[in-house]
Formats: C-alpha cells, sequence, structure tokens
C-alpha cells in the first residue's frame, strides 16, 4: 500500500538552468545531490516541506542510452514519473505481478539516497510512469 508521495520527477537537462525557479524562487531547499550510475542521471531532491514529498530533478549524465536521456530527447523536459512511499515493496510487487500489472523492473532494485525501487510500466496506470520507492530503514523481506 501507498503511504504518501515520495516524489515528483522532472527530467531537465541540466540542474544549473531550472534551479533559479525550484530553489531560489520557490525556497525549495536542496536537500540531496546524487549520481545514480546505475540509471545514468545526477539526482536534485528538493524537499516541500515536512511530511510533504520532494521534487527530484533528474539530470541525465554524460553516459549514452540512459532512460532520463531518451526521455528528454523524445518528449522534451518536463513531469518524468510520480513516486509514491510503500512500507513492503516486494509484497506490493508479488501482488501487482498476480493482478497482471506490468513492471518495468523484474525484481526492486536500490534507488536513490539508499531506497528500493521498482518502476511500474505506464501501460498498467493509465499512461503515467510510477515508481514505488522503499524507505531503507521500513520493512525487508525476512
Amino acid at each position: 500500500m501507498a503511504t504518501r508521495l515520495s516524489h515528483l520527477g522532472i527530467a531537465v537537462a541540466a540542474h544549473d538552468d531550472v534551479l533559479a525557479f525550484w530553489r531560489d524562487l520557490l525556497g525549495l531547499p536542496v536537500e540531496h545531490v546524487e549520481h545514480v550510475a546505475s540509471d545514468g542521471v545526477i539526482v536534485a531532491m528538493l524537499r516541500l516541506g515536512a511530511g510533504s514529498g520532494c521534487v527530484e530533478l533528474l539530470q541525465p549524465d554524460a553516459g549514452d542510452g540512459n532512460p532520463v536521456g531518451k526521455f528528454i530527447k523524445k518528449r522534451g523536459t518536463g513531469i518524468h514519473h510520480v513516486a509514491f512511499e510503500v512500507d513492503d515493496i516486494h509484497a506490493l510487487c508479488d501482488e501487482m505481478k498476480a493482478a497482471g500489472v506490468r513492471l518495468i523492473d523484474e525484481h526492486p532494485r536500490p534507488g536513490a539516497h539508499g531506497t528500493t525501487v521498482v518502476f511500474v510500466h505506464p501501460k498498467s496506470t493509465g499512461g503515467v510512469l510510477v515508481e514505488l520507492v522503499q524507505a531503507p530503514d521500513a520493512h525487508s523481506p525476512g
């Protein structure tokens, strides 16, 4: 079960191009910046407020063929995905598979900031790329 909105992922060509809006004008502090080599992105997380989730700015790294770079090339910059925090990502994935939901990731995998993540294909969600996120200290399979 989804417990709250984790973040809204926004594909950007470069963080520097948009931080003047998100950080300087809206006042969202940059909480964390991380290179996620396995996904080919540099992630900047901006905190909305206590318990409100984050805005995640996804900048493609210099590598070829990463999903965010492909997204920008095909659709331009903008909303990439919506992410929900879940308590037990493994159980939820099993339940979704049993219900015929198409997952992009066959199994949950490491994500940014020590999380465990899985992406749900837009064909199963009404056209929206959905990320499920389990915090590092949440329930883990026994």
